[in-house]
């Protein structure tokens, strides 16, 4: 998955787990608009796998030749559209929760733009070292922000599924945002939390750091099925050339 005009190279692999019937994570990977996503639905039975495939969906009808800046605020209506969408869907079902968490990365010049809602993740691993850039919308993650725990000790909270924040969920849907610079050989991570419950920073760090693109997907969603693999596993690994 290379082309050499561009700056990037991907993986990106989705998993139903070990528990699960049905996959209701989406995962979307648009190089020719260099913007990479994970949804993780939730809802039950066809309706966590509905929203968030209705996200990735309309995430994959931005069109081709936007500037950055245009580019952005299109994903970020994309979004928008889908969380009126969802809500609609769920109105007519018959008004029980249908809702998914999103978590995007665009490139452009050098720089990237993060936007999420609920508790799908975005890492950038740089020098070796892993970040967490986004910060989870749950329940726990008050305690984590309060230095009272860290991410890695939240996941193990009972409450660490409760999410606070999701496409679909609610009247207004605020979509947080983080932005920064790239530079050749940042490694970045989008994934759903069925791989983050069972890989801590370190884990991350240590596989990020020491495997090749062709290789890393599958080693991550092998760590969360040596785990127990209760969740929908989806990973992204976008490498900056």
């Amino acid at each position: 998955m290379t082309n050499p005009l561009r700056k990037y190279r991907y993986t990106a692999q989705t998993h139903v787990g070990l528990k699960r019937k049905v996959n209701e994570d989406s995962v979307l990977a648009l190089p020719e608009h260099d913007i990479w996503l994970v949804a993780d639905g939730m809802g039950g039975h066809d309706a966590g796998d509905f929203a968030s495939r209705l996200i990735a969906d309309a995430v994959a009808m931005i069109p081709l030749g936007l500037d950055p800046a245009a580019r952005m605020h299109a994903l970020r209506d994309a979004i928008q559209n889908a969380h009126k969408a969802i809500r609609a869907e769920a109105a007519a079902r018959g008004g029980g929760t249908i809702g998914s968490t999103v978590a995007a990365l665009i490139m452009a010049n050098q720089h990237f733009v993060g936007l999420w809602a609920g508790d799908s993740r975005i890492y950038r691993l740089r020098d070796g070292h892993i970040e967490m850039l986004s910060e989870d919308h749950s329940a726990v993650a008050e305690y984590v922000l309060a230095g009272k725990m860290t991410w890695d000790e939240a996941e193990h909270h009972p409450h660490s599924n409760a999410i606070t924040r999701a496409v679909g969920v609610g009247e207004e849907l605020e979509i947080d945002k983080i932005r920064g610079d790239t530079e050749p050989g940042d490694r970045f991570l989008i994934c759903s939390d069925g791989l983050t419950k069972y890989a801590t920073f370190q884990i991350l760090e240590d596989v990020l750091g020491s495997t090749p693109l062709e290789t890393v997907g599958d080693q991550l969603i092998q760590i969360a099925l040596t785990g127990g693999g209760a969740d929908n596993i989806t990973a992204v690994v976008i490498d900056v050339l």
